[in-house]
Order: structure tokens, then C-alpha cells, then sequence
């Protein structure tokens, strides 16, 4: 029952995001606005977005080598790019990350599976935060305030949260007096040898991870550029340094793979860099639509592999 709700709420959440954008503009304008695309553009954008996935896949790899094991890596790109068709249908941005454990447990144990896709997560998350405090400073003066000081919170928040879950001694004491199953000082517990896992990939590979975290944050930077680009949006590479980052935080909110999240916000975070309401929406409506379509390529891949193993 919490599931559906869960479901339904992001699904709600998706349809109010969506009706806020578009009350802002009027249709005869968004479609002005998209047929002036410009397809190599386009074509340019959606193969950054698989190079992302393939260097998303990088990332994981570094971690589980950092436990000593191997899967090999371009079965890691065929998970990501499975985990990313899983993405396009199913009602949140981490079903895709359910889907890369149960496909890893076929090759490790599955508390490990779990733990570095958390890890992979996690590190992506945390230099999205740093990008976004660093980038502030240099925003314009007409730069709403009250999104400053939400990602101030947010950023600062997810950084705290992240090391501690990194580090775990002070997670794993608050969380001894847990009973059962939910203990983290009973080794044998699914939880504990979840965080033993994330410890157990060592600093190294875990500061590997934000490195490659670091250029992965550039590419989807880039990639927003690119879309601009084929709208023939005259934003500059520095001003997305300064929203996609935002962007990408504020995903976190519950929606259907951040749609209408990402829609609905696109307007005031875009003000500063002299687009109107229809010129945002656009654009935030095709990074979405692109990401979604890009992932479609992981359901051959996820049949043929399929076929195959059977």
C-alpha cells in the first residue's frame, strides 16, 4: 500500500510540476520554440548523454575494483544502460539503481552489489553539491534568492550526510541499538555487511570516484549546452555551470525521473540569463525527453543478454 502511494505522490507531483510550467507559457509558443531545432545539435546532445553512461559505468567499475573484485566493464556499461531503460518506465529516477543490483548479484554477492551502487550514487551526488556552492558566488545579480538559499541548505546538508555514510564509525554506533534485522553492529545482518561495504571500498576509490564524478558533472553540464545550442539559446557554458547543478539537486524531489520538477523551476532559473518562460520550458522539456529516449537503448541490450543467458 506505501508503495503505491509512493507512487502516486510522484505521479502527482510530476502532473502539478507540469501544469505549473505550462501555465506560465502558451503553447503556440513552445512550439515555436521547437521547431527551430536544430538536429545535428540534437544528434551531438544524445551522444554525450551515452558517453555519460559510459563514464557513469567507469565510476562503478573503480568501486568494485576498490573491493578487489572484477566484473568486467562493458557488462557495468550494459547494466547502466539496462538500469537507464528501467529509468524510462518506471515512476522514479532510482528504479534503474534496483535494476543494477539484481543484474550485479549475478556477479558478486549482493550486499556488495547494493553497497557500490550506493557508493556510485552517493559520489555523483556529492560533487553535484560541491559544483553548485562553488558556482554561486558567481551568479548574477538578479539570481533568485530564495533558490541561494536552498541550495546552500541542500548542498551542505547532502555533504555533511555523505561523508558521514562514507566514513560510518559515528552511523554505525548511532545505529547499534537497532533491533534485529536493522542492527549495524551484528556483522551478519543485511544492513551492517551494506555498510561494511561502502567502507570496505577504501578512500582511493572512493575519491576516484569523485574524480570521475567531477567529469561526468562537466559532460551533463555540456550536454544541456549542446541542447541549447540546437534551440539556438544564446546561454553561456559558465551560466549552466551555475543551474544544472541546482537542476540536478532539486530532482531529488519525488517526481516521475524529475519530470515537471525540472519544467516548472526551468523558468526562474533561467530568468538571469535573459530566456523567457517558453525558451526555458523548451529547453528543460528536451533534456527530458532526450534522457528518456537514450535509455531505450538499454532494452535491446537487456533482451538480447537475456536471450542469450537462456
Amino acid at each position: 500500500m506505501r508503495k503505491h502511494i509512493s507512487t502516486l505522490l510522484k505521479i502527482a507531483i510530476s502532473v502539478i510540476g507540469l501544469l505549473l510550467a505550462f501555465r506560465q507559457i502558451q503553447f503556440d509558443e513552445l512550439q515555436a520554440e521547437l521547431v527551430t531545432i536544430r538536429w545535428s545539435w540534437v544528434i551531438l546532445g544524445f551522444i554525450l548523454v551515452w558517453l555519460g553512461i559510459v563514464l557513469r559505468a567507469y565510476r562503478w567499475l573503480v568501486l568494485v575494483q576498490g573491493l578487489g573484485l572484477e566484473i568486467p566493464f562493458r557488462r557495468l556499461v550494459r547494466i547502466y544502460f539496462v538500469g537507464a531503460f528501467f529509468n524510462t518506465f518506471l515512476p522514479t529516477g532510482f528504479g534503474g539503481d534496483v535494476v543494477r543490483v539484481v543484474e550485479a548479484s549475478n556477479d558478486v554477492p549482493t550486499h556488495i552489489a547494493a553497497g557500490t551502487v550506493i557508493v556510485d550514487r552517493l559520489t555523483g551526488l556529492l560533487m553535484l553539491f560541491v559544483m553548485a556552492l562553488f558556482a554561486l558566488p558567481f551568479r548574477p545579480p538578479d539570481f533568485p534568492d530564495s533558490l541561494v538559499l536552498f541550495t546552500v541548505g541542500v548542498s551542505l546538508l547532502g555533504l555533511l550526510g555523505g561523508w558521514l555514510f562514507l566514513e560510518g564509525k559515528l552511523i554505525r554506533r548511532l545505529g547499534g541499538w537497532l533491533p534485529g534485522k536493522l542492527s549495524l553492529m551484528d556483522k551478519k545482518q543485511p544492513l551492517a555487511k551494506l555498510l561494511d561495504t561502502v567502507q570496505a571500498c577504501g578512500w582511493q576509490a572512493i575519491f576516484r570516484a569523485l574524480a570521475v564524478s567531477t567529469v561526468f558533472n562537466f559532460f551533463l553540464v555540456a550536454m544541456w549546452w549542446v541542447f541549447g545550442q540546437s534551440l539556438n539559446l544564446n546561454v553561456s557554458y559558465g551560466y549552466y555551470l551555475l543551474v544544472v547543478p541546482i537542476m540536478s539537486i532539486v530532482l531529488l524531489v519525488p517526481s516521475i525521473g524529475g519530470l515537471g520538477v525540472r519544467e516548472s523551476l526551468a523558468p526562474t532559473l533561467f530568468m538571469a540569463a535573459g530566456l523567457v518562460a517558453s525558451q526555458a520550458v523548451a529547453l528543460a522539456l528536451l533534456v527530458s525527453i532526450a534522457n528518456r529516449l537514450a535509455g531505450l537503448v538499454g532494452g535491446p541490450m537487456y533482451a538480447f543478454s537475456g536471450a542469450r543467458e537462456r
